[in-house]
């Protein structure tokens, strides 16, 4: 919770007793309290904002400030409420209050940690289309594959550069996202209240470098900043580092000029089930996010060339990328790699394995990997044997981590979206949400440095002191 947001809760609760408790001539100030309260919360809605979930708090700062009202008029001491109506008026107070404060408490707005890294960072959006490829998951046969790419790099922000969302287009992406989990449209407004460490179109560092690459592919059902904590952790640290929406299979998608594609649930058959035609929709599924990543790294080189956007130009090392992606993109960076010289390394995060072709998995990869594995125990099928096959398979080092106390929704932001989200959200660990991205994000740098940077990282050599929930294993050819 916010500061301002605790204050007025905690100083309702006072202000609520003090309702029903004669006060003591030494005390006779805090009959000023409920003012002050009102003070403090009109403070609080221009520097903090508002946000609904604090909305019964308001009502009872109002309903205290009301009740006390007439005695702060009348320059008395306000007569301590007596008789059974009083005590059912004051149970019931106390229960709004406890209600009031429930809200915000489950449902914070998140804070992003502070990236790592010594730079400041910046973000460009861009809305490509691959016209090469129709979109085959849309109802419009004419419709190409339409991408929705956003860029973090080391950036030299102006004095007067703004941070930008969480979220961008928050007006349609906010009801768009509520929408797919089909909650009220007001219900991720708070969303918009989220800070970043990142400037909009912010100069990228002109300090002469050539800036690594690292390109992430959300989950099935994901969305392209659900790991923005990620993409500002390997900026700040000297990466160029790339989300993507992909279309259909994200939980929605919101494009340049406002129009929303949401998931689509018939890109895959239903859970569990393992007929005929099943694999192949997984397949093709992976084959697709596996074809927006080349894309991509097609339009980087003509980034870097500053033939769509001079910022970039002489700026990106594209012989070192990298790849990471949660889930399906996990897996779908194996088949990347596989098929793509231009993949120097991979991680894979819970990685969804089961859509890779057989022969993507009978051979061995040929660059650096890590798979992070959660211990979840919800894949079906054989995603851990096929996991076991590519770590032990591979002619490159390879590390296998299990992280304890993760499941496979801590993977991203989730983990701080909500305090009770491991007992209230399916796959949701038990590990605190900042400690599981604390983790995550000094895996991610080490393992990029070493492998596209040529910097070792003593988290790379075994078991970690400072890291007791992972499971450390490593092999080399």
């Amino acid at each position: 919770m916010r500061s301002l947001e605790i204050v007025i809760l905690l100083l309702n609760l006072i202000a609520l007793l003090i309702v029903y408790i004669p006060l003591h001539p030494s005390l006779r100030w805090s009959r000023f309290l409920p003012a002050g309260i009102v003070v403090i919360t009109l403070v609080h809605l221009i520097v903090e904002q508002y946000r609904w979930q604090m909305a019964l708090s308001y009502a009872l700062t109002t309903a205290l400030f009301l009740i006390t009202l007439p005695s702060l008029l009348k320059n008395t001491d306000p007569t301590p409420a007596r008789g059974a109506l009083a005590f059912l008026a004051g149970g019931f107070g106390l229960l709004w209050w406890l209600v009031s404060a429930t809200l915000p408490i489950i449902l914070p707005v998140p804070r992003l940690p502070t990236p790592p890294g010594p730079y400041a960072v910046g973000s460009v959006l861009y809305d490509w289309t691959d016209t090469t490829r129709s979109e085959t998951y849309s109802s419009d046969p004419n419709a190409k594959r339409e991408l929705m790419v956003q860029i973090w790099y080391p950036a030299q922000p102006t004095a007067d550069a703004k941070t930008i969302p969480f979220l961008d287009n928050l007006d349609v992406a906010l009801p768009a996202f509520a929408s797919f989990l089909k909650m009220p449209s007001f219900a991720l407004d708070h969303l918009r209240l989220v800070r970043t460490h990142t400037y909009g179109d912010a100069p990228i560092r002109n300090d002469g470098a050539l800036y690594p690459i690292v390109i992430y592919s959300h989950g099935y059902q994901g969305y392209r900043t659900a790991s923005f904590n990620q993409m500002e952790a390997l900026a700040s640290s000297g990466y160029v580092a790339i989300a993507i929406d992909h279309p259909y299979a994200a939980a929605f998608t919101v494009f340049s000029n406002g129009r929303v594609t949401l998931n689509d649930p018939a890109m895959l058959p239903p859970a569990g089930r393992n007929q005929p035609g099943d694999q192949a929709a997984r397949e093709r599924l992976d084959a697709t996010v596996v074809a927006d990543e080349r894309f991509v790294m097609d339009q980087l080189q003509l980034l870097n060339a500053g033939k769509s956007d001079s910022r970039f130009a002489g700026k990106l090392d594209l012989e070192r990328i990298g790849l990471t992606g949660v889930s399906l993109g996990g897996g779908a960076i194996v088949w990347t790699c596989h098929v793509d010289a231009r993949c120097k390394a991979g991680l894979a995060q819970d990685g969804w394995y089961e859509p890779l072709p057989e022969t993507v998995v009978s051979e061995p990869l040929r660059q650096p990997f890590m798979f992070m594995q959660s211990e979840t125990r919800m894949w079906k099928l054989d995603n851990l044997v096929r996991l076991d096959t590519l770590y032990q398979r591979a002619s490159a080092p390879a590390f296998h981590l299990k992280l304890t106390g993760v499941l496979h929704a801590d993977f991203g932001d989730y983990p701080l979206l909500s305090l009770l989200s491991a007992p209230l959200m399916y796959e949701r660990g038990t590990l605190n949400g900042e400690r599981t991205l604390q983790i995550v994000d000094g895996y991610i740098v080490a393992f990029f440095d070493k492998y596209l940077k040529n910097q070792p990282s003593p988290l790379l050599n075994g078991p970690s002191l400072d890291y007791p929930e992972v499971q450390f294993e490593s092999r080399s050819p």
